[in-house]
């Protein structure tokens, strides 16, 4: 079991209606297709920053992500992150401040909301 966040680049929605509205659209445009595209140089940092605190390459038992690399979630201005279960609430605070930090908006759906921390 994994928990989910969904960040991308662009205009905050004006509501967690709106939010989940954009990131299934995104999702279905960016990932849903045979080739992702070259990551967004924000969406690359930001990636980069989450991998300098908890390394994606071969992340040990104790690792946060449940899906490795991170980049393989990634496509344009849109990356699609899994957390192992067992810290979710640490890390899903620590990556959803990350996102803040370089303007991004993150979308938590289990929660069907947008997260700042």
């Amino acid at each position: 079991m994994s928990y989910d966040l969904a960040i991308w680049q662009g205009e905050v929605p004006a509501s967690d209606r709106e939010a989940a509205k954009v990131h299934r659209r995104l999702f279905d445009a960016y990932l849903e297709r045979d080739e992702l595209l070259p990551m967004e140089t924000k969406i690359a940092e930001f990636i980069a920053a989450l991998t300098d605190r908890w390394p994606d390459q071969n992340a040990e038992d104790d690792s946060p992500w449940a899906g490795i690399p991170l980049s393989g979630g990634a496509s344009g201005p849109y990356v699609y992150i899994t957390l192992a279960w067992s810290g979710a609430e640490e890390v899903s605070a620590y990556v959803a401040q990350t996102a803040s930090g370089f303007g991004l908006n993150c979308f938590d759906p289990q929660m069907r909301a947008l997260r700042s921390s």
